[in-house]
């Protein structure tokens, strides 16, 4: 198994605009310890950036909500978000807590423990 050949980011490092964040995501290493699969590790290859209430495409651009809360918490912070009832999406809050916006994983690169991995479920 490949070591992971970045340190692990700082909940800082998320603080900033979301259109310098997901850039600077690319090539780093999502790792999940799982309890069963043992260590899932993937390159992140496509990121989004959303920005806030003035962001359309931003799911908080109807403000502040249940579904929309963890978007305006601290930076670094990753969720699953739902959409169209059917695709569960990984995300990472960006800038200071309060002001929602976030990064979207879009796409991995498989490296340990993914390549088996099954999209419906």
């Amino acid at each position: 198994m490949a070591s992971d050949p970045s340190p692990r980011l700082a909940p800082e490092f998320f603080a900033d605009d979301p259109l310098h964040i997901a850039p600077a995501l690319l090539g780093c290493h999502l790792v999940f310890r799982h309890a069963e699969r043992g260590i899932l590790r993937g390159r992140i290859v496509e990121t989004e950036a959303y920005r806030g209430e003035e962001d359309l495409a931003c799911h908080a651009s109807r403000g502040r909500t249940s579904r929309t809360e963890t978007m305006y918490g601290p930076p670094g912070t990753a969720y699953i978000y739902l959409i169209y009832g059917m695709h569960h999406l990984l995300n990472v809050v960006a800038w200071p807590e309060g002001h929602p916006a976030s990064i979207l994983i879009r796409a991995l690169e498989p490296l340990d423990g993914l390549h088996d991995a099954r999209t419906d479920g």
